[in-house]
């Protein structure tokens, strides 16, 4: 069994995770590895149909919108999560099933009954949680990025989001303080995951 190396990057919108993960992608790869960055949601049909709640999130219910999330993570896990696992290679994914938990978590369902749901999924090895208060990844998203919050960006949902995320406890969640500079976030990722690279 070669079995490869999972990261997921989890936390509220405007923490950073997509730069992060480009970052240790990239610091990986110096290393040798075969990294594969992936995302949720994916850009299949039930990702593409989520990407649209973005801008009317009313035109679903809760429960229509986590079997989106669902449906969506079984086809990822089974096109590229496992595949790459299997053959050896680092997976880095931006956001993963502790999002749906915290989101949807927020929205009204159940954190306990969404994990038990992504029991098929398999669980990362590290989950890289970036933390930063909400008023701050608010207002990362309007003024650093130019754009206009959408429906899951709200400061209100994200607070809900922040605290449910703020209660996961599992062994493989480390948190990472995002409100510092890149370099300074970045340094404390590759410090946290070097005991998953082993020596060389």
């Amino acid at each position: 069994m070669n079995r490869g190396l999972f990261i997921a990057f989890e936390g509220i919108d405007g923490t950073g995770k997509s730069t992060q993960l480009q970052l240790l992608a990239d610091y990986l790869r110096s290393r040798g590895l075969e990294v594969v960055e992936t995302r949720e949601p994916t850009d299949g049909p039930y990702g593409r149909r989520i990407r649209e709640l973005y801008v009317d999130r009313g035109s679903c219910t809760p429960e229509e919108e986590l079997d989106l999330f669902i449906q969506d993570r079984k086809q990822h896990v089974a096109e590229v999560i496992a595949p790459a696992l299997a053959s050896g290679k680092a997976v880095l994914s931006d956001r993963y099933y502790y999002s749906t938990a915290a989101y949807q978590g927020a929205a009204g369902c159940d954190p306990d009954r969404i994990f038990s749901a992504n029991s098929f999924a398999p669980v990362p090895d590290m989950v890289l949680l970036l933390t930063m208060d909400p008023e701050v990844s608010v207002q990362r998203i309007e003024q650093s990025r130019g754009e206009t919050c959408n429906d899951f960006e709200q400061l209100e949902q994200l607070k809900k989001v922040a605290d449910l995320f703020a209660g996961f406890s599992d062994n493989c969640i480390t948190r990472i303080d995002a409100a510092r500079t890149v370099d300074q976030v970045q340094a404390d990722i590759r410090r946290v995951v070097q005991p998953l690279l082993g020596s060389g």
